[in-house]
Protein backbone atom coordinates (compact mmCIF):
# COMPACT_ATOMS: atom_id res chain seq x y z
CA UNK A 1 0.00 0.00 0.00
CA UNK A 2 2.91 2.59 0.94
CA UNK A 3 4.65 1.48 -2.29
CA UNK A 4 1.64 2.30 -4.17
CA UNK A 5 1.13 5.64 -2.54
CA UNK A 6 4.52 6.67 -2.92
CA UNK A 7 4.14 5.55 -6.77
CA UNK A 8 0.98 7.58 -7.22
CA UNK A 9 2.34 10.40 -5.33
CA UNK A 10 4.00 13.00 -8.30
CA UNK A 11 0.36 12.00 -10.27
CA UNK A 12 -1.64 14.04 -7.22
CA UNK A 13 0.53 16.62 -6.26
CA UNK A 14 0.84 17.63 -10.06
CA UNK A 15 -3.54 17.57 -9.83
CA UNK A 16 -3.59 19.09 -6.71
CA UNK A 17 -1.38 21.64 -7.95
CA UNK A 18 -4.01 21.99 -11.03
CA UNK A 19 -6.66 22.19 -8.66
CA UNK A 20 -5.26 25.24 -7.21
CA UNK A 21 -5.20 27.55 -9.92
CA UNK A 22 -7.26 29.05 -12.93
CA UNK A 23 -4.66 29.15 -15.30
CA UNK A 24 -2.83 27.03 -17.92
CA UNK A 25 0.29 24.43 -16.66
CA UNK A 26 2.62 22.35 -18.57
CA UNK A 27 3.70 18.73 -18.05
CA UNK A 28 6.56 16.91 -19.26
CA UNK A 29 7.97 13.83 -18.44
CA UNK A 30 11.31 14.02 -16.37
CA UNK A 31 13.88 11.37 -18.31
CA UNK A 32 16.36 11.62 -15.34
CA UNK A 33 13.35 10.20 -12.72
CA UNK A 34 10.58 8.77 -14.99
CA UNK A 35 8.34 10.87 -13.51
CA UNK A 36 6.24 13.57 -14.66
CA UNK A 37 6.74 17.68 -13.85
CA UNK A 38 4.43 20.12 -13.73
CA UNK A 39 4.16 23.85 -13.50
CA UNK A 40 2.45 26.84 -14.20
CA UNK A 41 5.95 28.24 -16.43
CA UNK A 42 7.53 25.36 -18.25
CA UNK A 43 9.80 23.58 -15.45
CA UNK A 44 13.10 22.89 -16.35
CA UNK A 45 13.28 19.54 -16.43
CA UNK A 46 11.02 20.14 -19.71
CA UNK A 47 13.34 22.28 -21.68
CA UNK A 48 14.07 21.39 -24.86
CA UNK A 49 11.80 18.14 -24.32
CA UNK A 50 8.30 17.76 -25.62
CA UNK A 51 5.70 18.84 -23.03
CA UNK A 52 1.80 18.93 -22.62
CA UNK A 53 -0.65 22.14 -21.46
CA UNK A 54 -3.66 21.00 -19.67
CA UNK A 55 -5.99 23.48 -18.30
CA UNK A 56 -7.02 24.06 -14.28
CA UNK A 57 -9.43 20.81 -14.13
CA UNK A 58 -6.66 18.44 -16.08
CA UNK A 59 -8.02 18.24 -19.67
CA UNK A 60 -5.56 18.35 -22.39
CA UNK A 61 -5.66 20.92 -24.14
CA UNK A 62 -2.69 20.87 -26.60
CA UNK A 63 0.43 19.06 -27.04
CA UNK A 64 3.78 20.68 -27.91
CA UNK A 65 6.46 18.96 -29.71
CA UNK A 66 10.47 18.87 -29.11
CA UNK A 67 12.62 21.68 -30.31
CA UNK A 68 13.12 21.40 -34.02
CA UNK A 69 16.53 20.85 -35.34
CA UNK A 70 17.83 23.42 -38.01
CA UNK A 71 17.35 20.64 -41.07
CA UNK A 72 13.62 20.69 -39.52
CA UNK A 73 13.71 24.09 -38.89
CA UNK A 74 14.45 24.78 -42.79
CA UNK A 75 11.74 22.44 -43.91
CA UNK A 76 9.36 24.05 -42.00
CA UNK A 77 9.73 27.39 -43.20
CA UNK A 78 9.82 26.38 -46.60
CA UNK A 79 6.77 24.47 -46.51
CA UNK A 80 5.03 27.64 -45.03
CA UNK A 81 6.65 29.20 -48.01
CA UNK A 82 4.89 27.19 -50.39
CA UNK A 83 1.61 27.32 -48.76
CA UNK A 84 1.57 30.62 -48.80
CA UNK A 85 2.21 30.48 -52.24
CA UNK A 86 -0.40 28.14 -52.63
CA UNK A 87 -2.62 30.34 -50.90
CA UNK A 88 -2.20 33.66 -53.17
CA UNK A 89 -2.13 31.55 -56.47
CA UNK A 90 -5.57 30.38 -55.27
CA UNK A 91 -6.81 33.93 -54.09
CA UNK A 92 -5.78 34.74 -57.58
CA UNK A 93 -7.57 32.45 -59.36
CA UNK A 94 -10.43 33.05 -57.38
CA UNK A 95 -10.37 36.44 -58.72
CA UNK A 96 -10.05 35.69 -61.74
CA UNK A 97 -12.82 33.21 -62.24
CA UNK A 98 -14.99 36.01 -60.75
CA UNK A 99 -14.00 38.39 -63.12
CA UNK A 100 -14.39 36.05 -66.10
CA UNK A 101 -17.95 35.35 -64.62
CA UNK A 102 -18.37 38.95 -64.45
CA UNK A 103 -17.63 39.71 -67.90
CA UNK A 104 -19.31 37.25 -69.58
CA UNK A 105 -23.00 36.06 -68.42
CA UNK A 106 -23.08 33.62 -71.15
CA UNK A 107 -20.55 31.63 -73.49
CA UNK A 108 -21.67 33.64 -76.27
CA UNK A 109 -20.25 36.43 -74.83
CA UNK A 110 -16.97 35.04 -75.47
CA UNK A 111 -17.39 34.25 -78.88
CA UNK A 112 -18.70 37.73 -79.96
CA UNK A 113 -15.59 39.39 -78.12
CA UNK A 114 -13.28 36.99 -79.93
CA UNK A 115 -14.71 37.45 -82.81
CA UNK A 116 -14.45 41.32 -82.30
CA UNK A 117 -11.04 41.35 -81.13
CA UNK A 118 -10.02 39.12 -83.89
CA UNK A 119 -11.21 41.48 -86.71
CA UNK A 120 -9.61 44.44 -85.20
CA UNK A 121 -6.26 43.04 -85.61
CA UNK A 122 -7.38 40.92 -89.60
CA UNK A 123 -8.05 44.89 -90.08
CA UNK A 124 -4.55 46.46 -89.21
CA UNK A 125 -3.39 42.96 -90.75
CA UNK A 126 -4.77 44.00 -93.68
CA UNK A 127 -3.78 47.61 -93.99
CA UNK A 128 -0.10 46.66 -93.50
CA UNK A 129 -0.15 43.85 -96.24
CA UNK A 130 -1.73 46.53 -98.52
CA UNK A 131 1.48 48.95 -97.80
CA UNK A 132 3.84 46.08 -98.11
CA UNK A 133 2.60 45.20 -101.37
CA UNK A 134 2.95 49.41 -101.89
CA UNK A 135 6.46 49.25 -100.96
CA UNK A 136 7.45 46.37 -102.69
CA UNK A 137 5.94 47.31 -106.32
CA UNK A 138 7.40 50.96 -105.35
CA UNK A 139 11.03 48.95 -104.75
CA UNK A 140 10.74 46.78 -107.64
CA UNK A 141 10.19 50.00 -110.16
CA UNK A 142 13.12 51.85 -108.68
CA UNK A 143 15.54 48.47 -109.33
CA UNK A 144 14.47 48.87 -112.64
CA UNK A 145 15.35 52.17 -113.08
CA UNK A 146 18.64 51.64 -111.15
CA UNK A 147 19.29 48.40 -113.94
CA UNK A 148 18.62 51.29 -116.24
CA UNK A 149 21.35 53.74 -115.45
CA UNK A 150 23.50 51.20 -114.28
CA UNK A 151 26.38 52.40 -116.65
CA UNK A 152 25.34 56.17 -116.37
CA UNK A 153 25.20 58.26 -113.72
CA UNK A 154 22.36 58.20 -111.56
CA UNK A 155 19.45 60.35 -110.70
CA UNK A 156 19.92 62.26 -107.60
CA UNK A 157 17.95 60.42 -104.87
CA UNK A 158 17.57 56.83 -106.29
CA UNK A 159 20.03 55.43 -104.66
CA UNK A 160 18.23 56.70 -101.37
CA UNK A 161 14.77 55.84 -102.23
CA UNK A 162 15.63 52.26 -102.72
CA UNK A 163 17.23 52.22 -99.31
CA UNK A 164 13.44 54.00 -98.28
CA UNK A 165 11.67 51.26 -99.83
CA UNK A 166 13.89 48.27 -98.45
CA UNK A 167 12.84 49.88 -95.27
CA UNK A 168 9.38 50.07 -95.71
CA UNK A 169 9.23 46.64 -96.76
CA UNK A 170 11.16 45.39 -93.52
CA UNK A 171 8.97 47.83 -91.26
CA UNK A 172 5.54 46.44 -92.98
CA UNK A 173 6.62 42.91 -92.55
CA UNK A 174 7.42 43.44 -88.99
CA UNK A 175 4.01 44.76 -88.03
CA UNK A 176 2.24 41.98 -90.41
CA UNK A 177 4.48 39.62 -88.23
CA UNK A 178 3.82 41.10 -84.89
CA UNK A 179 -0.14 41.54 -85.45
CA UNK A 180 -0.06 37.83 -86.43
CA UNK A 181 1.46 36.30 -83.65
CA UNK A 182 -0.92 38.64 -81.52
CA UNK A 183 -3.73 37.43 -83.50
CA UNK A 184 -2.76 33.97 -81.90
CA UNK A 185 -2.44 35.00 -78.51
CA UNK A 186 -6.04 36.27 -78.73
CA UNK A 187 -7.61 33.07 -80.00
CA UNK A 188 -5.28 31.24 -77.19
CA UNK A 189 -6.48 33.71 -74.72
CA UNK A 190 -10.33 33.04 -75.37
CA UNK A 191 -9.59 29.60 -75.85
CA UNK A 192 -8.12 29.49 -72.23
CA UNK A 193 -11.36 31.87 -71.36
CA UNK A 194 -14.03 29.67 -72.94
CA UNK A 195 -12.01 26.52 -71.41
CA UNK A 196 -12.29 28.08 -67.61
CA UNK A 197 -15.64 29.20 -67.80
CA UNK A 198 -17.53 25.67 -68.55
CA UNK A 199 -15.24 24.25 -65.53
CA UNK A 200 -16.54 26.81 -63.03
CA UNK A 201 -19.79 27.04 -64.34
CA UNK A 202 -20.12 23.20 -64.59
CA UNK A 203 -22.00 23.78 -67.88
CA UNK A 204 -21.86 21.55 -70.86
CA UNK A 205 -19.65 22.10 -73.91
CA UNK A 206 -21.75 22.36 -77.10
CA UNK A 207 -20.23 18.87 -79.34
CA UNK A 208 -19.01 21.30 -82.33
CA UNK A 209 -18.66 24.67 -82.51
CA UNK A 210 -18.21 27.47 -85.42
CA UNK A 211 -16.59 30.70 -84.79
Amino acid sequence: MALMLKRKLPLLLCALALQASAGEFLCCQDKASGRRVCGDTLPGQCRGEAYRVYDSSGNLLREVGPPLSAEQKIAAAEEVRRKRERDAAEREQRRKDQALLDTYARVEDIDISQRKAENDVMLLIRDYKAKLADAQQRQQKLKNESEFYLNKAKPAGLDSDLRNAAHEIRTQAELIESKQKELMAIREKYDADRNRYFEITGRRRPASRTR
